[in-house]
């Protein structure tokens, strides 16, 4: 029986394997997809109607963090076995458990409670970020570089189906069953994804005693790895300045929670599977620089649609469901180019470390912009945000395409 090898020579699954690893990677990053979108989806918006002002919902975005900081304990994912027999598959289960305890936990909140949502929402947010190390260091060590953008494109069907899950069946649930109700189905759903961590199939040898160990400071000797580096951090700059308070401006707009709610799984349903697939295709035919220079330029003119209407310039609620719908779509088709262009870089001896440092770093403006956002919506207005985003997202594109031409000359030089 045959055995691919990634990038880097490192060992990967079985060929007969392949259409096992992709079950297992959709399973997985649905598994940590619902209570995601539950708490940045379906949450805020609930919060909006019984009350609560902006600035406490932005506040919310600190359950962010972990997801940025990550990096700092990605190593002892990358070192430790739960179980003698289950690397990466181990840290699934124990997270997972986790986080649908944290779930459970907030029906005795309630949704006014703002400080101990984001308290157990903070716990949850630890959980999945340790649990996305490992997935994330599963799919880039056993992923080879052919199936690279399929593999990721799956992530973001993945993901898609976490929205419609966790976000909009969500909201429905409130609406129609309440808070204790939308919680225990959403909790028993998340034990679904569980199946996957029993697939998963893994061939990490246990490290020799005196191995180097994986480490944030292997990553940073790599010239390549720096360079990817630099791009993770200015790409994506503006978008947590809009997503932080797109539910809110909806709600403000005189928008019902339901038609949030099916805006967002239709987009969401419609983004993940087709525009995923899109992508895919399109950076195996026109490259990584091509496709990342498209998608940031059609999402600064998503912005400015939000800033015109905002301003009064643009009237009716459909310009703005188109713009939410195409940005969503936007989104999901950049994880597939980024996340192939981080995956790229990572080494077999620590994947999991290489790409989390990498995912990190373009979550870090992210949660930066997210977290001023309802701040900035409350002192200077909505029109004011929006157009504040639309110009640093025009601007971050620039600098990312001369930054990849530059790195592509830089090889050619080389070469």
């Amino acid at each position: 029986m045959s055995a691919t090898t990634s990038a880097d020579g490192g060992a990967a699954l079985p060929a007969i394997g392949r259409k096992r690893l992709f079950a297992v990677l959709g399973g997985l990053y649905l598994a940590q997809s619902i209570p995601s979108y539950l708490f940045v989806a379906a949450l805020p918006p609930i919060l909006r109607e019984v009350g609560v002002s902006r600035t406490a919902i932005g506040s919310m975005s600190i359950l962010l963090l972990p997801l940025v900081i990550k990096f700092i304990w990605a190593p002892w994912v990358d070192r430790i076995r739960p179980f003698a027999r289950a690397h990466r598959a181990g840290w699934v289960v124990i997270t997972q458990i986790g986080v649908i305890a944290a779930i459970l936990a907030l029906i005795a909140v309630g949704p006014t409670q703002v400080g101990w949502i984001i308290a157990i929402g903070f716990v949850a947010s630890l959980l999945i970020s340790t649990q996305d190390i490992a997935t994330d260091g599963y799919a880039a060590k056993y992923l080879p570089e052919a199936d690279r953008p399929i593999g990721n494109a799956i992530q973001g069907g993945s993901i898609a189906f976490g929205v419609v899950i966790g976000g909009t069946l969500g909201l429905v649930l409130y609406a129609q069953i309440g808070w204790t109700g939308m919680l225990l189905v959403i909790a028993a759903l998340s034990l679904l994804p569980l199946i996957a961590a029993a697939m998963m199939r893994e061939s990490d040898p246990v490290p020799a005693p005196h191995a180097p160990r994986p480490s944030i400071r292997a990553f940073l000797k790599r010239p390549e790895a720096r360079q990817i580096l630099w791009i993770a951090l200015i790409y994506r700059a503006s978008e947590g300045l809009v997503k932080a308070m797109e539910g809110a401006y909806l709600v403000d707009a005189g928008v019902p929670l339901t038609q949030i709610g099916y805006l967002s799984g239709l987009s969401a349903t419609t983004a993940g599977l087709g525009g995923s697939i899109l992508a895919a295709w399109m950076v195996k035919t026109r490259g990584l620089g091509f496709v990342l220079a498209l998608l940031g330029g059609l999402r600064t003119l998503c912005f400015l649609l939000f800033a015109g209407h905002a301003l009064g310039v643009v009237s009716g609620a459909w310009p703005l469901f188109g713009a939410a719908g195409f940005q969503t779509l936007i989104r999901y088709m950049e994880i597939v180019a980024l996340y192939s262009l981080f995956m790229a870089v990572t080494t077999s001896d620590q994947p999991g470390t290489d790409f989390t440092i990498l995912a990190c770093a373009q979550l870090l403006v992210y949660l930066g912009g997210s977290m001023m956002a309802g701040k900035l919506a409350d002192t200077l207005g909505y029109g004011w945000l929006f157009s504040i985003a639309t110009a640093i997202s025009a601007v971050a594109v620039l600098a990312t395409v001369r930054m990849l031409a530059a790195t592509a000359s830089g090889r050619k030089a080389e070469a």
